[in-house]
């Protein structure tokens, strides 16, 4: 009889770490608060690039990005860029602990000019989101982008 309920203990165990598992699981697929706050993160931070509003996009930064790039700099950057951002859709993330890559799509126009006029489309995006501190915060790919002739050989 003592043998059966270690047995029963034992398998009570392991179920007990397996459900534990399952529900943390839930984090590779962006479940939970953590995917609730990302997605309403990453689609407030292409709202306010899509207002012209860099600026408030700039707090979304990480705080290691954001000490090379001054907000005015940034700002001026991002908002007088030659595409015209329109729309933002959340689409699903994928997710580690500390780590998440967010997948959206954002419409945009460009001004091609002459006869091509502008142009709508809409772009597939992958974005990598580090949580520092407890809070999200947006990881850009590059920190600047390479000038042509400016390497040096």
């Amino acid at each position: 009889m003592k043998n059966i309920q270690i047995q029963f203990a034992a398998i009570a165990a392991s179920l007990a770490l397996l459900a534990g598992c399952a529900a943390g699981g839930g984090t590779k697929n962006g479940k939970g608060e953590d995917a609730s706050v990302l997605r309403k993160r990453s689609v407030e931070r292409w709202d306010a690039l899509i207002e012209h509003k860099a600026d408030k996009a700039w707090d979304y930064l990480t705080p290691g990005y954001r000490e090379t790039k001054p907000r005015e700099q940034y700002a001026k950057e991002m908002n007088e860029r030659g595409i015209h951002w329109t729309k933002v859709r959340y689409s699903s993330q994928e997710c580690e602990p500390e780590t998440c890559k967010v997948r959206l799509a954002v419409e945009y126009d460009l001004n091609l000019g002459g006869m091509a006029g502008t142009v709508h489309s809409m772009a597939p995006l992958i974005e990598t989101w580090i949580k520092i501190d407890g809070h999200w915060y947006f990881l850009p790919d590059q920190l600047q982008p390479t000038k042509p002739g400016s390497e040096n050989s």
